[in-house]
């Protein structure tokens, strides 16, 4: 044969077809790793086929002679999912979603909305044509592959007891699954040949047995220093950390951990995955954060154990220019490149990343769900999870651990809120405690004393209570809202030091936040004044230490993590929360609802609340639940009809579209603007200006652009204005009035 008349998948820029890459041998090394991926879930045969078949639309002649430089654009990944619904009708379109939507995503199957990829059926008619010229040049060997058998799973059984809906939904995933085992296995090949050097970056992990040896290691060096705890405290952290270590041998399945805040939960956690992942063949460790404000000690904790180079974050905050600083431009590319498809021993993320991950049509996000699969999920603070979205999180969780080989841990300081029980009947189902007796931890633990307000008084003003709060040297402020923290703190600087008062909300760039938390540690560990008014983000697992916290009115959950904040390490005989009713309310939705639970359980209870009982919590969370719709955006429906597309759209735990993020002028963001400016963007300057960033309300820069207050760098990248800069204050980060007014100038405080 002459060469024109091979086939080819992929060139190299500047070599001749010779040095191409044959399309068939592409087709089967794609089968073969897809195949490898996905038997963790009994996948491997239909993986093999989606492999196979996902770029037999490359056999067109049209195709071949865009490689050669016509500029022809061909769509290819359409015919192998003909191919697929050719060879049956019904079974063939769990392949013909995944093959179809390689490039594109998961469509849905026959509704489409702006925006969607075309929906499958659409793909398939237009396709099919195609399909029929194809037959004749693609080898029969690869068409006529034996189709596969569906597993057991998916099909129905009657002895057991699952619904026509939940099979839907068991399948839907199951979709995902494979999905995701042929994106990153093109992905994987197509780089290997592409780009053969990245490869060798992937990879070269230590074994999860090394990095529990590395744990154990580290955690007794721990013991044996100079503990910051109290003698109680430390034999608490002990009792939790045994307990985590023996519950390791119990079998797989779904877990909680419920222990008091400051009783080690981080590490304690972690001993537990690696032991049992050891055990029962885990091949990693998933752990899942819901706040950037926390994920970046946590990891750094792990990091520390277990090496940088065993140790994956992900999330949005992360600076690859401080990575590569920090950690070598290496050891940063190798850890990059394995956070595109978690193919790691440990991934650090967020609640957004993972949940949205799984719910996702995109490929480059599905592309790592495959390697969810046999892992151990370490999900901390479960209780932040928004309730307009537990029945499909409760689900897909069970689905994970019933079918993909995954335990689970619900890691909390009260009783899992998504443990199934009479009022919550969707919840979870057998989880396994891994603390016996956290009511009795609890009172051990007991550091705090809580002082209830008077419902029927009314709320102090700012300055009252700037008064009241002036009279103690060390204390913690948590309030509703970003204007509250600043009044607040606006009101205690006329009274107190002026170096005395910091200040922490989402109104200050990450790095901004990073800064002051760690000059408030300094001055607490050296007994210096400090007072820190801030918004909830300070709450959930910062590592502060306070003798006294003041807690505005609010939900229980909110408030215990408040309290764990207050005499963290046991150095007094009791810190004090005082909660107190703030004169705003917390912004609407879940935050209001949760106050009003709150002060409905506090009126029951002769205001007062035990805050180590389990009873506390369960009729909390029983309440909370019955005001909410678990399902707003009726995501268990749209994936029962297969509608991957909208429920990408739909299942959003931070609501897209609402924020644009703007950078502030603060600590190196000026020089990495300025070189944006000269470069243009990168996903690499992208993401290392995201330390930069304040995110606002879009009708807010609107306002603010009508004031000349920004510019705009690149596409959906804005800035502070020269002139504006001083709108970035030190102290209090982005002045911006909260409540927006038709007045631009009224925006500029």
């Amino acid at each position: 044969m002459g060469v024109e008349e091979y086939f080819y998948a992929h060139t190299i820029a500047g070599q001749p077809p010779e040095k191409w890459q044959f399309l068939e041998v592409h087709l089967r090394e794609v089968a073969e790793l897809a195949a490898e991926f996905a038997s963790a879930y009994d996948a491997a045969e239909w993986a093999y086929c989606a492999g196979l078949w996902h770029d037999v639309g490359k056999y067109q002649r049209e195709f071949q002679e865009r490689l050669r430089g016509s500029g022809l654009s061909v769509e290819h990944s359409g015919a192998g999912a003909a191919l697929a619904h050719m060879r049956d009708k019904l079974n063939g379109l769990i392949l013909a979603f995944a093959i179809a939507g390689h490039h594109a995503g998961l469509a849905n199957p026959i509704e489409n909305d702006a925006g969607f990829p075309s929906p499958l059926e659409k793909r398939l008619e237009q396709n099919r044509k195609v399909l029929q010229k194809l037959l004749s040049t693609i080898p029969s060997e690869i068409q006529n592959r034996p189709f596969p058998i569906l597993p057991p799973r998916l099909r129905p059984d009657p002895g057991f007891k699952q619904s026509p809906e939940e099979m839907k939904r068991t399948t839907e995933l199951w979709v995902r699954f494979v999905f995701s085992a042929l994106v990153d296995a093109d992905r994987l090949n197509t780089e290997a040949f592409v780009e053969p050097s990245r490869p060798l970056l992937r990879g070269r992990f230590s074994a999860i047995k090394d990095l529990r040896k590395a744990l154990d290691t580290f955690v007794q060096k721990k013991s044996h220093a100079k503990n910051k705890g109290s003698v109680a405290v430390n034999a608490a952290r002990m009792s939790v950390l045994q307990q985590c270590r023996e519950a390791a041998k119990c079998e797989r399945g779904l877990f909680s951990l419920t222990a008091p805040t400051g009783s080690g939960k981080t590490l304690s956690s972690m001993s537990f995955a690696l032991r049992h992942a050891e055990r029962w063949g885990h091949r990693r460790i998933i752990v899942v954060i819901p706040y950037t404000s926390i994920i970046e000690q946590n990891a750094k904790e792990y990091a520390d154990a277990l090496g940088d180079q065993n140790v994956v974050e992900h999330h949005s905050n992360l600076d690859p220019e401080q990575q590569k600083r920090e950690k070598g431009e290496e050891l940063t590319a190798r850890l990059e490149l394995a956070a595109e498809n978690w193919d790691a021993p440990v991934v650090v993320t967020t609640t957004v990343q993972f949940f949205e991950s799984l719910f996702s049509n995109n490929p480059s996000r599905c592309r790592k769900l495959h390697n969810i699969a046999d892992s151990v999920i370490i999900l901390d603070e479960v209780q932040t999870l928004p309730p307009g979205f537990l029945l499909s999180i409760t689900d897909i969780l069970t689905e994970l651990s019933l079918h993909y080989g995954c335990s689970v841990v619900l890691s909390t300081a009260t009783p899992p809120a998504l443990a199934g029980r009479e009022s919550f009947p969707q919840g979870l189902r057998n989880v396994r405690p891994i603390v016996r007796n956290s009511d009795v931890l609890s009172v051990q633990l007991q550091r705090v004393e809580y002082s209830w307000p008077n419902l029927d008084s009314p709320p102090k003003s700012w300055p009252s209570l700037a008064n009241e709060m002036s009279d103690h040297s060390q204390f913690l402020a948590i309030v509703h809202r970003r204007q509250d923290a600043r009044l607040l703190a606006w009101e205690l600087i006329k009274i107190v030091p002026h170096d005395s008062v910091f200040h922490l909300s989402a109104l200050m760039c990450p790095q901004h936040r990073s800064d002051v938390l760690v000059r408030i540690k300094e001055r607490l560990a050296k007994g210096i004044q400090c007072r820190l008014i801030s918004t909830q983000l300070v709450e959930a697992g910062v590592d502060v230490d306070f003798p006294v916290v003041y807690r505005c009115l609010g939900g229980v959950d909110s408030i215990v993590q408040a309290g764990g904040r207050c005499n963290r390490e046991g150095r007094h005989e009791r810190g004090t929360v005082f909660v107190f009713r703030a004169l705003t309310s917390p912004p609407p939705g879940t935050p209001r609802r949760a106050l009003h639970v709150t002060e409905a359980l506090l009126r029951e209870y002769s205001g007062q609340l035990n805050l180590t009982a389990t009873e506390t919590f369960d009729k909390y969370f029983r309440m909370l639940y019955a005001a909410e719709d678990l399902d707003t955006k009726r995501i268990q429906v749209q994936r029962q009809g297969f509608n991957f597309a909208s429920v990408a759209r739909d299942f959003r735990l931070i609501e897209d579209g609402y924020s644009v993020p703007i950078v502030v002028p603060y600590g190196e963001s000026l020089d990495r603007l300025a070189s944006i400016r000269r470069n243009g963007p990168t996903r690499e300057t992208l993401r290392g200006i995201q330390r930069f960033v304040v995110n606002i309300y879009r009708d807010a820069l609107s306002h603010l652009r009508q004031a000349g207050a920004v510019e705009e760098v690149s596409e959906e990248l804005f800035t502070l204005a020269g002139p504006f800069h001083k709108q970035y204050d030190p102290v209090y980060g982005l002045l911006i009035d909260e409540k927006l007014t038709a007045d631009p100038e009224a925006l500029i405080c």
